[in-house]
Order: C-alpha cells, then sequence, then structure tokens
C-alpha cells in the first residue's frame, strides 16, 4: 500500500498523520526543517475540549497526557479604563473546556505520539513543486527527492508550497494596525494569579487594550497597538520591557521569552482540494485567522480529522465533500473573525459609544459586562465550525 504523504510537522500536520495512521493508512510526513529546528513562541496557546476528544480518538490517552501538562484557568475578568466590569469563576468538572500550553508543547506531546503510532518522518525535505493526476500526486523536493503517492495532505502553513504549486489562491483581508505577543515566564513564587484578563483601553500603556493569558511556566501579554503606532515603539524587547511593567507589575521585564508582533489576517483558499481530489489543504495552508478565539490551530486539527477521513474513504467524492464542508467552516470562522475584529478595531465611532456605555452601565446591568467580555472573541462557532468533522 502506497503511504499518504502530509507536508508540514506542525500541529496540524501532526495531527493528519496521527488520524491517517488511526485509520490504518501508511504515513510519511515531509518537514522542511531540521529534526533538531527550535520553534519559538506560545503562538497557538488554547486547545479545545472539542479538539482535545478528536486527538484522543487518534490516540486514546493523547487528551490527557495534554490536559496533565497544560492550565485550565477557571477565572475570566474584563477591565474598561482600569476599572473591572466582569468577573466569573467557573467550576471545572470532568474534561475542561479548554487547556493551555504553548504551541511547542503541544507539537512535543503529538510528535511522541506520532511516533508510537509509527509515522515515517523525513526531515529537511523543502517540497518545490506538486504535480497531481487522476491516478495520484508527485512530489518533488528542493534536495531533487521526489515522491509519488495516493494522495497529499498539506499543512505546511501560511506560505504552503503545496497549496501555491497547485495555483490555489487564498481570498479575503488583512486588518488595520497590528499587535504585539509577548511570552513572559512566571517569577518563582510570585506567579500571578490563574486568571485570563482582559483590559479594554488600559490607562497603563495610553489607553491600548490590553490582554493576558495564562500558559504552563508562564504567560502571554497581547497588546493592540493604534493604527499610527510604530512597531520598533512598542514590539522590540527594549521598548517591552519599558511598558510591560504597567501591565503585569514590576520583576518580569527580565524574564521575556519570545516577542513578536502580528497582523490580522481573515484569508481562506479558494478550494480546499485540487481538480482530481488528491491533494487536501488543512489548517493554515487552506485558512488564517486572527488568533483571538483561538480559531486557527483548533479548525486545522479539526481539518486534519476530516481529511483523514476523506483519504480512507479512498474516493474522489469524499475528497470533495471534505474540501466543501470544511471551506465552509473556514468561511464562517473567518466571518466570525470578522465580527471580532470590528468590536476590536471599531472602524465606527457608534461601537466605542457602545463599550463606553456598557462599561458605565455594568455595575447595574450585568448583561453589558459579559456583553464587553464577549465581544472580543466573535460569536460562538461551536464545535460545527472550529473542531468538528461537519459544519
Amino acid at each position: 500500500m502506497n503511504p499518504v504523504v502530509v507536508v508540514g510537522a506542525g500541529p496540524v500536520g501532526l495531527s493528519a498523520a496521527l488520524a491517517l495512521r488511526a485509520h490504518g493508512l501508511p504515513v510519511v510526513l515531509l518537514e522542511a526543517d531540521s529534526k533538531d529546528r527550535e520553534r519559538p513562541g506560545s503562538r497557538a496557546l488554547f486547545v479545545h475540549r472539542e479538539t482535545l476528544a478528536l486527538l484522543d480518538g487518534m490516540q486514546p490517552g493523547l487528551a490527557e497526557e495534554i490536559t496533565s501538562y497544560g492550565r485550565t484557568w477557571q477565572t475570566k475578568r474584563t477591565l474598561y479604563r482600569g476599572r473591572e466590569v466582569y468577573s466569573r469563576t467557573y467550576p471545572v468538572r470532568g474534561t475542561p473546556p479548554f487547556t493551555s500550553l504553548r504551541q511547542v508543547d503541544t507539537e512535543r506531546f503529538l510528535r511522541d505520539a506520532c511516533e508510537r503510532a509509527g509515522v515515517e518522518f523525513v526531515w529537511d525535505a523543502r517540497v518545490a513543486d506538486v504535480r497531481t493526476s487522476e491516478n495520484g500526486v508527485s512530489l518533488s523536493c528542493a534536495d531533487g527527492r521526489e515522491w509519488g503517492c495516493g494522495y497529499v495532505v498539506a499543512a505546511d502553513g501560511a506560505r504552503s508550497a503545496v497549496r501555491r504549486g497547485l495555483g490555489i489562491a487564498m481570498e479575503g483581508e488583512r486588518g488595520e494596525g497590528f499587535h504585539v505577543v509577548v511570552d513572559v515566564a512566571d517569577l518563582p513564587g510570585a506567579e500571578l494569579p490563574l486568571e485570563r484578563v482582559f483590559h479594554y483601553e488600559h490607562p497603563g500603556v495610553g489607553g491600548r487594550s490590553v490582554m493576558r493569558v495564562p500558559f504552563t511556566g508562564g504567560f502571554q501579554v497581547d497588546l493592540q497597538c493604534r493604527d499610527d503606532d510604530a512597531q520598533e515603539d512598542f514590539g522590540t524587547r527594549e521598548t517591552v520591557r519599558r511598558w510591560l511593567p504597567s501591565v503585569v507589575g514590576d520583576g518580569y521585564a527580565e524574564q521575556l521569552l519570545w516577542v513578536s508582533t502580528y497582523r490580522f489576517l481573515r484569508m481562506v483558499a479558494a478550494s480546499f482540494t485540487d481538480p482530481h481530489r488528491r491533494v487536501l489543504l488543512v489548517g493554515e495552508a487552506a485558512h488564517l485567522f486572527p488568533p483571538f478565539g483561538a480559531r486557527g490551530m483548533n479548525s486545522g486539527i479539526a481539518d486534519a480529522a476530516a481529511a483523514a477521513e476523506a483519504v480512507a474513504a479512498g474516493t474522489a467524492e469524499a475528497v470533495g465533500d471534505f474540501a466543501q464542508v470544511r471551506r465552509a467552516a473556514g468561511l464562517f470562522n473567518s466571518a466570525a473573525a470578522g465580527t471580532a475584529l470590528d468590536h476590536l478595531r471599531p472602524r465606527r465611532r457608534i461601537v466605542k459609544v457602545r463599550q463606553r456605555a456598557a462599561a458605565a452601565l455594568a455595575p447595574v446591568l450585568p448583561w453589558c459586562g459579559s456583553w464587553l467580555e464577549h465581544a472580543p472573541y466573535g460569536p460562538r462557532t461551536g464545535a460545527s465550525a472550529v473542531a468538528g468533522r461537519k459544519y
């Protein structure tokens, strides 16, 4: 039996390989980087309950491994200009609603699971060209190696060489402004409360909004900059050390693990497969979403599970159904991210007025505080759009 080739050893590619092995299919995973590559930064932090269920279906016990290491906080707080407008503590029973850990750790658990499952890894294998026919796929690597197979699952990220080789366009838009994302290590013996905090118009950073999210070993801070801000004024290690204490307190300026900037991208591939139904696009090879709402990796792992089912079915109809269903989910998530973006970076003055009014009324009308808490993440997508096999 010819192996299925998965391209890309990020969390989505690893999940696709694991799902294919769960269907009893031989898998070769091609990764452009070397085996000892370093993956800086927390990147995707959240693994949702629905995603954990998918991973556990691929290899029983995997969800418990991940949740035992990750962190689940029970308290969410929202502030507006220094005043708390929402706070809620949730009980956690059974499988947690999510767990939070750095992407490098998620990948470590998935890679170990793939090795246990018998996935064959090929490192330093950068794909340069892809050709499809009714009978299969031919991949060429930059070093001259070639691979022939019946199906390819392309999980090679936002700059997907496989997608480009197939001539499939990305459609969508790029948001204005930028955010600074910072990973900070805990101070031993002085850890911050295990809670997620979103602060509208934080007075300590000139009225810019900021979020703090814990993960195992530290926390991430996301600073929303203004359209006319310069990245060098907020997004370098030196400048982060200046503004970080006003957000999380003294002592953390020397605890920086990673500093990066990003812009909001909402892009979905025009098609999630090729005309011959032999290549299946998943994860960031198929869609790009802003990080708010944790749609990226979670929906990508859902793509991976659905792709493995389609490949296991072994028909063009199954691959076509995969492409239709997962693209619909991608469009749904893109629209939901757009709703969140309109709240976070409002283009209309009325949105800012509503936020200010809701903050003023929150002490007497709790639903106003609840709206301020939930609006930055867009509408709830549920398992069907983010982590389920069906839209």
